[in-house]
């Protein structure tokens, strides 16, 4: 794990010598994956690395936690409130597909927390403009390969030092950083509404995509639902789509 950690640190640092930018910027969740990208980029750029506490109609714990992480790797912080922001975007967005009576609500639970992703991310470019920084993603492998995350939203980074970590090798990364227990063991989620898990929302379990992504023999069920995840998510692993020239 010492070896694995050097080799990202040293990764980081070659990017940010590669594209000439100053240091490196990334939301804290208060989630295991932005805490273990919390100490990569303390330790690859420890004075120029900062960490960026994005409250949205959150959770308190994972504020909470967000600053547990931040107090631990030591680095550099700063909140801003997004609430305010995106419910005013969000009424108004409403009110416009209401006024057209063109509102579906079966679809509004997802609108808003993708609104949710995709402001964070925004504000985190901004924050890295105006420091030089490049933005860092906190996906691993199994939220790679299956596209769970938010298209221009939590995937809308500059660098992905964890996508060739299954959930449970970023585990035993953030036992070996020093991340707190209540942060490592703590249920997963992406805090897009109350009561929301990544597992149930996904249908199957990191164990389940882990052993997948490793060849492993899993049940055909969670099988069926990694392999559909993974297909129907192929654009978001790509540039927009385009013809081919003619």
């Amino acid at each position: 794990m010492q070896e694995k950690v050097e080799r990202l640190v040293a990764w980081l640092q070659a990017k940010v010598k590669e594209t000439g930018v100053k240091g490196l910027i990334v939301g804290v969740s208060g989630g295991i994956d932005s805490a273990v990208v919390v100490n990569l980029i303390k330790r690859a750029v420890p004075d120029h690395s900062l960490g960026v506490i994005l409250p949205c109609k959150s959770n308190p714990e994972d504020m909470e936690h967000a600053q547990i992480v931040i107090d631990q790797a030591g680095i550099d912080s700063m909140t801003v409130d997004l609430t305010e922001t995106h419910q005013t975007l969000f009424s108004t967005i409403q009110t416009q597909l209401n006024n057209k009576d063109e509102l579906h609500q079966d679809q509004q639970q997802l609108a808003d927390a993708n609104l949710r992703a995709r402001l964070r991310m925004s504000t985190l470019y901004t924050l890295a403009a105006n420091y030089q920084y490049l933005v860092v993603g906190t996906d691993n492998a199994a939220e790679w390969y299956t596209g769970y995350f938010t298209k221009y939203g939590d995937g809308g980074v500059d660098i992905v030092p964890l996508v060739h970590q299954t959930k449970g090798e970023v585990k035993e990364m953030a036992k070996y950083l020093g991340v707190p227990d209540e942060i490592i063991y703590k249920q997963p989620s992406a805090g897009l509404w109350e009561g929301q898990t990544d597992e149930n929302e996904m249908g199957t379990s990191y164990e389940m995509i882990d052993r997948y992504l490793k060849g492993e023999s899993i049940p055909d069920q969670d099988k069926e639902i990694i392999e559909r995840m993974h297909r129907t998510s192929q654009h978001k692993r790509e540039i927009a789509s385009s013809p081919d020239k003619f």
